[in-house]
């Protein structure tokens, strides 16, 4: 396997990449209280040597391993007593850590050690590690553990990959993101960790810069948004104490690549909305202090406000992993329609995007996995079904030159066998990608599954729809649970396992399968595999927004259309496309040809109206709305969209 080191090739775009104002940052950041600017400059500063004799465990983050090759892994660690406070209550000196790689484990302690070594954890990166050995054989499992004078860190596990030239016969990984600490409780990293994978990759969103609390004694460290460098280490590290992420970590190799919020929610290339100084100034520390929490190259530490993080991974002749940076080097996003069509708009950035076309024309690989953070597919933002409108925002669809490039790139190559792997929106999807998404009838050229958050946002509704929705014909699988995807590829397809909790509220939620999908080499798109549930024959006829101020003359009527009567205790009709203003019905039964009314306020229900309660219009508040109902499984049986008058 082999990884490509994107840091030359970034260097070469200065123009693009050192503005003006990101050349005066650099002047002027050396005065940055503990910010490492330009490569490993202020090691030396670092105090004589400590052994380092704690009476205290200083592994309280746990270990990781990440990036691997075929002869090479990285294995992290960070030395901490107290992992809340900025330098970890470490003292300001570095601390020599001996490392182990092994081919077993016994007892709490690695066996038939295979390299060894020594390193530094200086204080200038808050006392992690980075070990880099060299010598591994490929496609092989290996056990490293950590040890500072009498403690020894947890045993992790890692892998290494397959030479590049090797056959294949299955690969097992999983993919995961958005995990904002204060909205419930690591489960999925939990049942993650019991998976048999190869390797796992995190799309982004690892931490939340925010000042958020929530309701589980899981509130924010510091309590504040992060703007400093202490700010961002005391999340990383508050992130990284819960049990089930260490857990996760330790069970197999990490290829990690981030999103938005490392940094600042939507931020831009060089724009939050703060003037760019202020902000250069922020996203370095974000840098650096992700760098430091990370299971990444020492290559790629961060120079001030620039870190190369795009690179690919190849696992023989199976698959090649395209890990992509969608924030780093994207144009502003805009809200105009009109505007995302500028071909001049990119959120790739060229050296990005020419080095992902060069590895589409140069692979090998059976399977082309675009590993990113933000929807690929396109989201059509008009009820109206003869006016197709993507849009612009934050997604792909605000970029609609750089996609239609890479569609292009897909529909050239029939080998390509390209699948995109994506986060960032909370949900599960899956999409066929079509050659021309104004034209939903043209060639389907690759596929996408989106995975959802595995704690951002909470529990939800719930709600599932198999097939397509009103707006997306290409859509095939819809579901707003928490979880992550699981993924088996063989030479022949590959397969995609939505695996979701019963909870973020519960640490002992359970964990199911609730749908899987496979892509066929050669066959591109999604196809369901598992069972799909049974559907009541439920049909929305009819939708009013409010139009004159009475909340009872805003309503949506539903119909069953079977020939039996239909118990609707627990269905949800919701007046936000599931997101929220969901009306549950009681003990109600809907006869067959029926049709009953639900109207928004207050009001008296009878056996054919009901009243929702609320005190607010709810179906004339954004374009476009989109209405569902759903029976009591959360399974979407009718859907419909309308333009707001």
């Amino acid at each position: 396997m082999t990884e490509t080191d994107s840091r030359d090739k970034i260097e070469t775009q200065q123009p693009k990449f050192l503005s003006s104002k990101r050349r005066e940052f650099l002047r002027t950041a050396s005065g940055v209280a503990g910010l490492t600017t330009f490569g490993t400059a202020g090691l030396a500063t670092a105090k004589s040597e400590n052994a380092g004799r704690f009476d205290d465990d200083p592994f309280t983050l746990g270990v990781a391993s990440g990036d691997p090759l075929p002869d090479s892994v990285v294995l992290w660690t960070r030395l901490a007593l107290d992992p809340l406070k900025a330098d970890g209550d470490m003292p300001e000196q570095k601390i020599e850590v001996q490392w182990k790689i092994a081919s077993d484990k016994k007892n709490g302690k690695v066996q038939h050690v295979i390299r060894d070594g020594t390193v530094y954890a200086h204080p200038e990166h808050v006392h992690s590690v980075h070990v880099e050995p060299e010598g591994l054989e490929p496609n092989t499992e290996y056990y490293y553990q950590f040890k500072v004078s009498s403690h020894r860190s947890p045993i992790g596990r890692t892998k290494t990959a397959p030479a590049p030239d090797s056959d294949i016969d299955e690969l097992s990984f999983a993919f995961a993101s958005c995990q904002n600490y204060p909205s419930g409780y690591y489960t999925s990293h939990e049942h993650l960790a019991e998976e048999e994978l190869d390797v796992a990759f995190h799309l982004g969103d690892y931490i939340y810069e925010g000042s958020a609390q929530g309701s589980f004694d899981r509130g924010h460290e510091p309590p504040r948004q992060c703007k400093s460098l202490s700010d961002y280490r005391i999340r990383h590290a508050q992130y990284k104490s819960d049990s089930n992420l260490q857990d996760s970590h330790a069970a197999f190799p990490w290829i990690v690549t981030w999103d938005d919020h490392e940094v600042e929610n939507n931020y831009a290339d060089e724009d939050d909305g703060a003037p760019p100084e202020e902000f250069l100034e922020r996203r370095a520390a974000a840098y650096q202090a992700y760098w430091e929490h990370m299971p990444i190259r020492r290559s790629r530490m961060p120079d001030g406000p620039d870190l190369p993080l795009y690179r690919r991974f190849t696992f023989g002749q199976l698959a090649e992993f395209n890990v992509l940076d969608t924030r780093q080097y994207r144009d502003d996003q805009t809200g105009s329609s009109e505007e995302a069509k500028n071909p001049e708009r990119t959120i790739l950035g060229d050296e990005q995007e020419q080095w992902l076309l060069d590895g589409f024309t140069e692979s090998a690989s059976a399977w082309n996995v675009l590993a990113q953070q933000v929807p690929f597919a396109a989201t059509d933002n008009n009820a109206d079904p003869d006016d197709v409108d993507f849009g612009g925002g934050d997604k792909w669809d605000g970029y609609r030159a750089d996609r239609q490039t890479l569609l292009d790139a897909m529909s050239e190559d029939a080998d390509l066998n390209p699948v995109v792997i994506t986060g960032d929106v909370h949900r599960n999807y899956a999409y066929n990608l079509k050659a021309d998404f104004s034209d939903p009838d043209s060639e389907t050229v690759g596929t996408e599954y989106v995975g959802t958050s595995i704690s951002s946002f909470g529990d939800t509704s719930g709600l599932t729809q198999y097939g397509p929705s009103a707006g997306e014909p290409w859509q095939r699988f819809y579901n707003v649970d928490r979880g992550y995807v699981r993924c088996t590829l063989t030479p022949e397809e590959w397969q995609s396992d939505y695996r979701v909790v019963s909870t973020v509220e519960d640490p002992t939620a359970t964990i199911d399968t609730l749908a899987s999908f496979v892509t066929e080499a050669g066959n591109p798109g999604a196809q369901l595999i598992s069972e799909q549930p049974d559907e009541e024959p439920i049909e929305i006829t009819d939708i009013r927004p409010n139009q004159d101020g009475d909340l009872n003359n805003e309503y949506v009527k539903i119909q069953n259309n079977g020939d039996t009567a239909i118990d609707l205790s627990g269905f949800i009709v919701s007046f936000e496309g599931g997101r929220a203003q969901n009306y549950t019905f009681g003990d109600v039964i809907l006869g067959a040809g029926e049709t009953v009314t639900v109207r928004n306020g207050a009001g008296e229900d009878t056996d054919s109206t009901f009243y929702t309660g609320w005190d607010g219009a709810v179906l004339n508040n954004s374009n476009p709305d989109t209405v569902v109902v759903a029976n009591d499984e959360g399974i979407i049986l009718d859907e419909e969209s309308y333009q707001p008058t």
